[in-house]
Parts: structure tokens; C-alpha cells; sequence
């Protein structure tokens, strides 16, 4: 595999033009020379009628150079898949589609977007390892209100108007490491469990908010914590005293005082708090 640049200006010394980029995914292809992918016959030459494309002097199979790549039958310049490899490769908090239309003047926002997308898909590596040790676990939502949702959105946990994503931080001797993110369908036990299998490490442990669709992951232990040095929230019994001495936890006032239940309940409640 051919070595990366190491500046902008060496990316733009190798590749100058469609020929340059042309002949890095060569050599990225076939490092020892041509070999055809239908007969595996290691002769060939350049198709005279199509860029960039070798025939295979034995059976006659034409390869292009991009093909099983996101950039065969784009009607983008290599060069402009090149640069927009580069700068998003490069960038240390990523870009947006709408840099990558500025920086690349492309014509339309549609082309920008796609671009990003199909570069974004094709930088997860299929191999990579899972997470394992331990890892932070939780899920979270992002508006994204389709064609056929209300404009005002679902309330709680409801996916109207919204995208629900779970996400896994790889922790080590405090520090976060590694990162998974994945679009779930809602944030039941069944999407949540597959989402950890998918990629926690079999003997992982994974530290929770303590949800309850957490429990009984397969092949993980749960340690169901509140993530931080200071827990967002508080259960407490339903019918305990503290509840009517607010001002003793530091919390907010309630309108009204708690509804006494049968103590044979076990109804829980969880109080919001403020800080001191």
C-alpha cells in the first residue's frame, strides 16, 4: 500500500491531477502488478475508449481501477474524491457538508452531503476489534422530524421527531478511549442488548445510568451506576419522610406534599437536585 501524504502540499505535489490519483489506486489495487479478479491472469493493458480501465489479455474481463469502490460511476473528479478523502480524513473535529461544498466548490449541497456520507461509510473499518475492559453505556435522542411526523415531536421516549442513538466509551485508568455509536430503533431491552453485543468484547463490563433495559446483556457483566462523580438524580422511597424535608436535600420544593402509600408497595420515585 502506497505511504499517506504527509503535509497539504505534499497532497497536492502527488496528486495533481485524475492521472496521479488514477495511478495511487493502482498500485493501491494490484502492488504487484495486474492481475485480472475473474481469471487471476496477470496480463493486461489500458482499455484504449475507457479512463482508467485495464483488460485482461486472456479473458477479456475489464476492470477499472475504482471499481468496489464508493468512487466507481461517480461523475466527480477522482481529484475531487481525493481532496475530500483528505480534508476529512485530516480534520481533527471533522467537516460538514457545507465546508466541503465551500472548499471543493461544488455545485450543489445534495453532491456535498452524499460525498460526506459515502466517505463516512466507507472510514468504519469492518475488522475492527470490539470494545472490551470497561465501557460507559447510554442513549440519547437527536431531532430528526421525518415527513410523517407532528411538527411538536413525541414526548419522553417516544422516536416521533427524533433519531435515537445508543453509544458505548471505552474507559481506561479514567481516561475515555475508543467509541461506538449506532442509530437504534427505541431504547427497549431487545435494541439496547443488540447494540452491546454488537460491540462490547465477550467478559466486558458496562456501566449504565441504570435504565432497566440494561440488565441481562449478553456476554457482559452491568454495573448499574450512575456515570459521575455526582448523580443527576436521587431514588428514594415513595413514601419516605425526606421527601416532605426538601430544604434539607438541597432539592427544589415540592407544590404538594408526597401521597402516602400502602408500605407494601414498593413504588419509587426519582427526585431531580440542585447542586448546594
Amino acid at each position: 500500500m502506497p505511504d499517506f501524504p504527509t503535509s497539504l502540499i505534499d497532497f497536492q505535489r502527488r496528486f495533481l491531477d485524475k492521472a496521479a490519483c488514477a495511478a495511487w489506486l493502482f498500485e493501491a489495487r494490484w502492488p504487484a502488478g495486474f492481475r485480472c479478479p475473474a481469471c487471476a491472469h496477470e496480463k493486461g493493458w489500458p482499455h484504449g475508449g475507457k479512463p482508467f480501465t485495464y483488460e485482461c489479455a486472456a479473458c477479456g474481463k475489464q476492470t477499472s481501477v475504482t471499481a468496489g469502490t464508493i468512487m466507481h460511476g461517480s461523475k466527480l473528479s477522482l481529484t475531487v474524491w481525493f481532496w475530500a478523502a483528505y480534508l476529512m480524513a485530516t480534520h481533527s473535529n471533522g467537516i460538514s457538508a457545507l465546508q466541503l461544498q465551500s472548499q471543493l466548490s461544488l455545485g450543489s449541497y445534495k453532491s456535498a452531503w452524499l460525498l460526506c456520507a459515502k466517505l463516512r461509510r466507507a472510514m468504519v473499518a469492518p475488522g475492527r476489534a470490539l470494545l472490551s475492559g470497561l465501557a460507559e453505556v447510554d442513549e440519547t435522542e437527536l431531532p430528526l422530524r421525518g415527513k410523517d411526523d407532528p411538527v411538536t415531536g413525541g414526548g419522553g421516549r417516544s422516536g416521533q421527531g427524533k433519531m435515537l442513538v445508543a453509544g458505548a466509551v471505552e474507559v481506561a485508568d479514567g481516561v475515555p478511549g475508543r467509541i461506538r455509536l449506532a442509530k437504534i430503533s427505541d431504547f427497549s431491552a431487545k435494541s439496547l442488548h443488540g447494540f452491546v453485543a454488537a460491540n462490547m468484547s465477550p467478559g466486558a463490563t458496562i456501566k449504565t445510568d441504570g435504565w432497566s433495559a440494561y440488565p441481562g446483556a449478553p456476554g457482559v457483566a452491568h454495573d448499574p451506576h450512575v456515570v459521575g462523580k455526582m448523580a443527576a438524580h436521587v431514588v428514594l422511597p415513595w413514601d419516605s419522610p425526606r421527601l416532605r424535608e426538601c430544604e434539607d436535600l438541597g432539592a427544589r420544593r415540592l407544590s404538594r406534599p408526597a401521597r402516602k402509600t400502602s408500605p407494601i408497595l414498593s413504588r419509587r420515585v426519582r427526585l431531580p437536585l440542585q447542586s448546594p
